[in-house]
């Protein structure tokens, strides 16, 4: 009676456990094993563009407006990246910020012109209900960030 009791007892803490993972995790199926520094990819972008990393660190922000991309803080100060997922594939709960995240995806490195990120900051500051000073874009910008695939924030 009592290994029949520990066996059951073990079992729903295996079950309960994978639960509470589950409950973390976003989108794929995490497969790297290694993650990258966040200010290695920043420090030489183009040698890790359109490949997949693994990185982890703190969500700074989420997005209030559908949950569609995390800020990811780097392991250097002022440093962070953004996991951005196609609307409503992935969303984030805003209670992520502040919490551990490990993601993984594939990384982009697109140049934007002054005129384009005059239109995504407008755009953006709508979404949020900022404003948004079209002054403050000074040229063109070069734009790195995670293109989404899967996440675990615990």
């Amino acid at each position: 009676m009592k290994s029949t009791s520990l066996v059951i007892a073990s079992t729903l803490l295996v079950i309960g456990s994978r639960l509470y993972a589950q409950d973390n995790a976003y989108g794929k199926e995490l497969t790297l094993k290694s993650a990258t520094k966040i200010s290695d990819i920043l420090a030489n972008p183009r040698k890790f563009d359109g490949k997949k990393v693994l990185v982890e660190g703190t969500v700074l922000d989420v997005c209030t407006h559908q949950g569609c991309w995390i800020m990811v803080a780097g392991d250097k100060e002022n440093e962070s990246i953004r996991f951005k997922v196609e609307d409503g594939v992935i969303v984030f709960p805003v209670e992520a910020k502040g919490k551990k995240a490990r993601v993984e995806g594939v990384i982009s490195v697109k140049t934007l012109s002054k005129e384009k990120q005059i239109q995504q900051g407008e755009y953006h500051a709508k979404e949020e209900g900022k404003t948004f000073d079209p002054s403050s874009v000074k040229g063109p910008k070069t734009v790195v960030q995670i293109e989404g695939e899967g996440a675990v924030i615990q």
